[in-house]
């Protein structure tokens, strides 16, 4: 029998998800969550087949919660997305229930979901990496940053990031006191990140403008950015008359 949670801030869409499940005998609905801590703390534990997975929750979106897990189950999204971002779902393969939705629709979503129960781990976590990065973004997502480090999961703002710097396949968020690691790219949070505060110097940095002390030149056509933190950052050469452009120079 497969597993299922659902991970929804409204009781009543609980409800009604649990309501039409009970006619899928081979579903076991293990648990329900009220945010995405909750749910975070449910995958861990219970290792679900399938979740319903709200977008708009409290304390962290649905998309924050996804980037923290592991391992990803199988998601059905239940949403009140306009038509513009459900054209992303579908077009990266993966399910939604736009609320208010019906008996029919949720069986209909639970048969893609059967039909795609035989794709390779690799392929399906391959599609969920291709639509994390390519799905229109919350507002919050521009001033913050989830993070998890270790079993504490924080919420990191905007402005009290330093600078971010490429390592390997992930990146290093560098604050005041600490860095942590996600598994993002570069060009990720320089298309999420507030354009007016984060410029990326470099292929393989971005820093918070508010953090930059000076601009020195080492040699001809090659300059260094100083960060509040004594941090020397390297500017390209293509990304110098930009930063001057953006500091109004």
């Amino acid at each position: 029998m497969k597993k299922a949670i659902i991970i929804d801030d409204e009781p009543l869409a609980r409800s009604i998800i649990a309501e039409y499940l009970q006619t899928h005998t081979d579903i076991e609905l293990v648990t329900e969550c009220n945010d995405g801590f909750e749910g975070i703390k449910s995958i861990t534990q219970h290792q679900p087949d399938l979740i319903f997975l709200d977008i708009q929750m409290p304390k962290i979106n649905g998309f924050e919660m996804l980037e923290l897990l592991t391992t990803t189950p199988s998601v059905i999204f239940t949403t009140a997305f306009d038509e513009y971002a459900i054209k992303a779902f579908e077009t990266n393969a993966i399910d939604y229930l736009l609320k208010p939705f019906n008996k029919d629709r949720f069986d209909a979503a639970l048969e893609k979901w059967r039909s795609k129960a035989g794709a390779s781990a690799d392929t399906t976590a391959s599609h969920f990496q291709h639509f994390m990065q390519h799905t229109e973004k919350q507002p919050e997502e521009r001033n913050r940053i989830v993070v998890k480090n270790g079993a504490e999961i924080r919420i990191v703002p905007a402005e009290d990031i330093c600078y971010i710097e490429a390592y390997d396949d992930y990146v290093k968020i560098f604050t005041k006191d600490s860095y942590y690691l996600k598994k993002k790219t570069m060009n990720y949070y320089e298309q999420v990140l507030d354009p007016a505060i984060f410029f990326r110097t470099h292929r393989s940095f971005i820093i918070n403008i508010h953090q930059l002390t000076k601009i020195e030149s080492l040699e001809k056509n090659s300059y260094i950015a100083i960060l509040k933190n004594d941090k020397r950052i390297p500017i390209s050469r293509t990304s110098y008359s930009k930063l001057k452009e953006t500091l109004g120079l």
